[in-house]
């Protein structure tokens, strides 16, 4: 993720040049403004991650040497396997965000997939591919603990 002069990986608002959502009295929830908004977020966060997975591609083939020492090698195939477990999640991640995006395009973003209920623009800035609100995300975690317990 890029970072500030200080080295602080950007948030998404920051990565995607927003200020936080700020609503007028009697805001209708999800309106085009604010669905824009998220739209805005979620297209910045997907194209860095395709740069990200295109410097691994890059990097890669720079990088990719035959060392002599089996020490080198073991080392350079770890890394290489650390980074393509990282790109494999951002690819999962992508293909969320891809989700979401249709979701905002069908007019079905922002609701609770379980109760229906607003999920909240603070949540779903910190979190835009949320798709339950806080409360049934906590009894989902809660059964998936209880279940691996």
């Amino acid at each position: 993720m890029p970072t500030t002069k200080e080295n602080k990986p950007l948030g998404l608002l920051a990565l995607a040049g927003l200020e936080p959502y700020q609503e007028s009295a009697n805001e209708e929830y999800m309106n085009d403004k604010q669905m824009e908004h998220f739209r805005l977020i979620l297209r910045a966060w997907r194209d860095q991650l395709r740069q990200e997975v295109d410097r691994t591609v890059t990097h890669m083939k720079d990088e990719a040497a035959n060392f002599p020492d089996p020490v080198d090698r073991a080392a350079q195939e770890e890394e290489f396997s650390l980074e393509l477990r990282t790109r494999d999640r951002e690819r999962k991640l992508i293909k969320k965000i891809e989700k979401t995006l249709k979701r905002i395009e069908d007019d079905d973003f922002g609701f609770c997939d379980s109760c229906g209920i607003e999920i909240g623009i603070r949540r779903l800035e910190a979190r835009p591919t949320a798709d339950l609100c806080i409360d049934c995300k906590t009894m989902a975690e809660i059964k998936e603990k209880q279940l691996q317990g």
